[in-house]
């Protein structure tokens, strides 16, 4: 039997007067590679923010195996996405004064690691992305595609539960997205994590093993796709 790693019951978010979500009910299972997709606005983005606690919804639940993250509060929140959650984002978001070693090992400070244990690892997962060699290169030396495996490296380090990914490609052309995803895909199930994309892209959408579609804050849709 399939286990649930993240759910969500009647969730609700409004930012004034526009109702972002309405009433989500949704399952991700354990190890699942899902794809969320949707026109801009449609709530996608929202949706993944309140699934990794970022945002709190205003009506409904967002739970992560027997923790209620809706009901924690910030710092709760704040320490369940250090350990447990990692983030990939469309342009990366590398701190642009720190090489690309040093990026990487941001996390495994945060979490507590010592800096030297932290650059031992965050070498490691730079050269299991092919970028052995780059590690001192500042984000502004680096290719895009280098740049966004820099970022999975960041994301990667401390061996989150689930990978939350907006965008993962968005910002590359279909090469270098290609690459991107089929590493970041191959990481990803080696660990065992989950991983939730947001993304516009069928090309991207149609590596995940199920997809779903968010319309006008509502859930319109669901596929297995079946990965690459």
């Amino acid at each position: 039997m399939s286990e649930i790693v993240l759910s969500t019951r009647g969730l609700r978010k409004d930012f004034g007067q526009t109702e972002a979500l309405r009433g989500i009910d949704l399952d991700i299972e354990r190890g699942e590679v899902l794809a969320v997709m949707g026109p801009s606005g449609s709530g996608k983005s929202t949706l993944l923010h309140c699934l990794a606690g970022v945002v709190v919804p205003d009506a409904g639940s967002v739970r992560y195996g027997d923790v209620v993250i809706s009901e924690l509060d910030e710092r709760h929140r704040s320490r369940l996405r250090l350990t447990e959650f990692g983030f990939v984002f469309q342009f990366g978001q590398l701190l642009p004064d720190l090489s690309a070693v040093d990026n990487v090992s941001i996390p495994l400070l945060l979490a507590g690691m010592n800096r030297r244990e932290a650059i031992v690892e965050a070498r490691d997962w730079l050269g299991r992305l092919g970028l052995a060699g780059l590690g001192r290169k500042l984000p502004a030396e680096l290719s895009g595609g280098e740049a966004q495996r820099v970022a999975i490296a960041r994301a990667l380090a401390p061996r989150p539960a689930v990978l939350f990914a907006d965008e993962p490609t968005g910002s590359l052309d279909s090469l270098a997205a290609e690459n991107v995803m089929t590493t970041l895909l191959s990481l990803v199930r080696e660990a065992g994590a989950t991983i939730i994309i947001i993304t516009h892209d069928p090309r991207t959408a149609a590596y995940a093993d199920r997809e779903i579609i968010v319309r006008d804050g509502r859930l319109t849709g669901a596929s297995r796709v079946g990965a690459l």
